[in-house]
């Protein structure tokens, strides 16, 4: 690409950074909104059974696309597809709050993941467009706040807009904030000058990772939720996507202008960072899902005081992505040094988690989720400007998506294992730890039920008509009841402190892999380094791209 940072005026660096944290503000509250309302929709259009689909449609959409607009952005430019994803962002958004049905209501979110993917794929690229390597720092950071906030403000505009309007508001809301964003993108945004070279637009490869990646996170999805691990659907999505993966990479290897470049992931820079942000994807949704039940099942909280616990997690994510993109534009991009000390704090937040149990206070559980969002926040600038600042400017796209779709698919995969190790370890806890008194009162049924669903943590009319059978076993019915829901309690603790000492192996891995970081030279001798880089990776004269 040919331009020059220096070339765009302030107001259009401030307009240009203005539209994409409103278009990536959009995009990510759109990812929270929705849940609070869930139950509302379910009430109006039925198909509880189809449930989880509404969100595992619109993650699977917003991950399978990521590294594909990376690259064709690389190719074509940003602004247009920035605007077009807006408006796909949009048509969806107006699709979904019209829906008449479950089905429907699917099949529209999966639009408008592609959109919101696209959204995402592309404000953080957009960075590197705008500004220098030495100032891209404080710009990520704001991106990544900006995210953040998204998580906090999400699941209770959701609850208001569904309670004073309806639910279908939650998408309808997006067209009177998005289309002012199209409009300032349309007439402000920088149009980055592309070289006209001859491209070939790699369609199989398109393709083999639409059909790799859709059906890996449909069965990380599925996986111990709708369908058991051993189940056809769930063995035979993840063998159909490890043929389409091992297609990909072929087909990879051998076309001429690739989707996703392979010889990108020979540059030490790109694949410590890929293999870091994987594993802190792994640990972060993990950590954004359990704490909530830590609150509600362990601690006794209430739903909104589960979800207001949340919001110190958030804010110290906030704080961290902040501070660390200050420090990035101010020391010279340190990636190792900064990205070290980050996972050092999440490690030690993520340990004081693990340690807490039912008899932790309020004021302790608070300043452990503060510290292990702040160690999460500073991650997030961090590693996208070490891989930005690493390959030559027409590669951007593609390896800064990458670092986005990895993540996605280290917290699918979080998800997944997490959430199996937290069941099996919270049945085996409680059927251990049962009294033999209350053996005598509860069935066999019951009891296995609450092994598997222990809503009697979380429910106040599960536990009334808990109280209601041990009432009837006399005086000593209700000390039996306290008993059990004590190991209720204490069984959950134990299981989910196992989950975030999980999370926290992977992190310490984390760490390792950041040792193997290198700082790129900033300046005059990183865009040398970055020259002679690109020309030992291209391809000689006979042979495939990347091979």
């Amino acid at each position: 690409m040919t331009y020059t940072h220096g070339s765009f005026t302030r107001r259009q660096l401030v307009l240009a950074m203005g539209g994409i944290m409103l278009a990536m503000f959009l995009s990510a509250l759109d990812q929270t909104v929705v849940g609070t309302a869930m139950p509302r929709i379910i009430a109006d259009l039925g198909g509880f059974d189809r449930y989880t689909w509404v969100t595992t449609a619109y993650l699977v959409a917003s991950t399978s696309v990521l590294p594909i607009v990376g690259r064709l952005t690389d190719i074509y430019g940003r602004k247009w597809f920035f605007v077009a994803a807006i408006a796909i962002f949009l048509l969806g958004s107006v699709l979904a709050g019209l829906s008449q049905s479950m089905n429907q209501l699917i099949a529209f979110r999966a639009l408008q993941g592609l959109g919101g993917g696209s959204i995402m794929a592309i404000s953080f690229v957009s960075v590197g467009d705008l500004f220098p390597p030495g100032e891209r720092g404080k710009s990520q950071g704001y991106l990544a706040a900006v995210f953040a906030l998204s998580s906090i403000l999400g699941p209770t505009v959701g609850g208001l807009i569904t309670d004073q309007l309806s639910w279908n508001w939650i998408f309808y809301i997006n067209l009177p904030l998005g289309i002012p964003v199209i409009v300032l993108f349309a007439a402000y945004f920088p149009q980055v000058k592309i070289p006209k070279v001859s491209h070939r637009l790699d369609y199989l490869g398109v393709v083999t990772l639409i059909l790799a990646v859709a059906p890996l996170m449909l069965a990380l999805s599925w996986g111990g939720v709708q369908y058991p691990w051993g189940s056809t659907q769930v063995i035979g999505a993840l063998a159909f996507s490890g043929v389409m993966g091992g297609l990909f990479l072929l087909i990879e290897s051998r076309a001429k202008d690739p989707i996703v470049p392979l010889f990108l992931f020979r540059n030490r820079v790109v694949s410590s960072t890929l293999v870091t942000v994987f594993l802190t994807g792994f640990a972060m949704f993990g950590g954004i899902v359990f704490v909530p039940l830590y609150s509600q099942g362990v601690l006794g909280n209430s739903a909104t005081s589960s979800g207001s616990i949340m919001t110190p997690m958030m804010l110290g994510m906030v704080v961290g992505a902040v501070v660390s993109g200050q420090a990035l534009s101010r020391f010279g991009g340190r990636y190792r040094l900064q990205g070290l000390v980050g996972l050092a704090i999440l490690c030690v937040g993520l340990y004081l988690i693990s340690q807490m149990n039912e008899e932790t206070g309020y004021g302790l559980t608070i300043f452990n989720l503060v510290v292990m969002g702040f160690g999460m926040g500073t991650t997030f600038p961090t590693y996208t400007i070490a891989v930005q600042n690493a390959v030559p400017h027409r590669f951007m796209g593609v390896v800064t998506s990458s670092t986005q779709f990895f993540r996605s698919i280290g917290g699918a995969l979080g998800l997944a294992i997490l959430g199996s190790v937290l069941t099996n370890r919270f049945a085996s806890q409680f059927t251990e730890s049962v009294p033999r008194q209350v053996e005598s009162i509860l069935s066999r049924e019951r009891l296995s039920d609450m092994a598997h669903n222990p809503q009697e943590l979380v429910s106040p009319g599960a536990q009334l008509q808990l109280q209601e059978i041990f009432s009837q076993a006399g005086p000593q019915g209700v000390g039996l009841m306290e008993r059990l829901l004590d190991v209720l309690r204490s069984s959950l603790s134990s299981a989910i402190g196992d989950v975030f000492t999980i999370s926290l192996l992977a992190i310490i891995l984390a760490w390792v892999a950041t040792l193997f970081l290198r700082d790129a030279p900033q300046g005059a001798k990183g865009r040398r380094l970055r020259r002679l880089w690109a020309r030992r990776a291209r391809p000689r004269p006979g042979t495939a791209a990347g091979a």
